[in-house]
């Protein structure tokens, strides 16, 4: 007689199925099961807050970042018949970091940006700001293109309208790593990180300063691979030496507070 069939577990098929719930992390979360979805409501969003920036200020200041992560989402701007609309034109398009190589090098994010974006966009030429980041006063050098730039809105909109981030396993976030000394930068808008700490070759970075002064902050993380780090990131237990993402809280303004708004697929989520 064989034995009788064990009865299934009906929590098995639950767990299999149902949605995780949004980490408890600084700020909006948003989610979606997989990353063509998350893409396409980053990109919504970001349309819509350039829209409203171009209609309120006349222009449009975004500050994009590199690694292999934004790299689809930025051709879905470019190929997605949706945000035929976003206004390039009247946008400037700053880097967030940089590899301290030529422009020319295959490890540098604005090459790869520009030949997603601006390449294939209508942004005027001195509207397009790469870091001179070979320059040995690099992180000076774009600071003052900064703030001469945003100095020409009015005082107190003179900031960043728009700052995609990334999220390193080791919970890095521009280039600003763990125990790096361009994480404690008060002063600067823009700093040279360089030593031990940094993930070789040095950078030039945007400093928290700059970001959290920034009118709407995204943090985009995707993938398996950083589920451990969002949920050391949620616990909020470590310090921000540790953990540099955690460093970005969004400071506000004259206008009201900036927002700062996490972008996660179902695979990066602790649960």
């Amino acid at each position: 007689m064989r034995p009788p069939r064990p009865e299934p577990d009906p929590r098995a098929h639950f767990a299999l199925d149902r949605e995780p719930s949004a980490p408890a992390l600084i700020g909006q979360v948003v989610l979606r099961p997989d990353t063509e979805s998350l893409f396409s409501v980053l990109a919504a969003d970001l349309l819509i807050h350039a829209t409203n920036c171009v209609r309120t200020f006349g222009d449009f200041h975004l500050a994009l970042s590199g690694g292999s992560t934004p790299m689809p989402l930025y051709r879905r701007l470019m190929v997605d018949p949706a945000f035929r609309s976003f206004p390039w034109e009247r946008t400037h398009l700053w880097i967030v970091d940089e590899r301290r190589v030529p422009v020319t090098d295959e490890r540098s994010n604005y090459r790869a940006i520009a030949e997603y974006i601006v390449d294939h966009t209508d942004i005027p030429p001195q509207q397009a700001h790469p870091i001179a980041a070979t320059e040995p006063d690099a992180d000076t050098r774009y600071e003052r293109e900064l703030k001469e730039t945003l100095a020409w809105r009015e005082k107190g909109h003179d900031r960043l309208d728009y700052v995609l981030l990334g999220m390193g396993a080791d919970a890095h976030t521009a280039s600003l790593f763990p125990r790096s000394p361009a994480l404690g930068e008060r002063s600067r808008f823009v700093a040279i990180n360089a030593g031990p700490t940094v993930t070789p070759p040095d950078r030039v970075t945007m400093t928290l300063p700059l970001i959290n002064a920034s009118r709407f902050i995204s943090i985009l993380v995707t993938g398996e691979g950083k589920r451990e780090t969002i949920a050391r990131v949620a616990r909020g237990v470590e310090p921000v030496e540790d953990l540099p993402v955690r460093g970005v809280t969004p400071l506000g303004g004259e206008d009201g507070a900036g927002v700062l708004r996490w972008y996660l697929d179902h695979a990066a989520c602790p649960e």
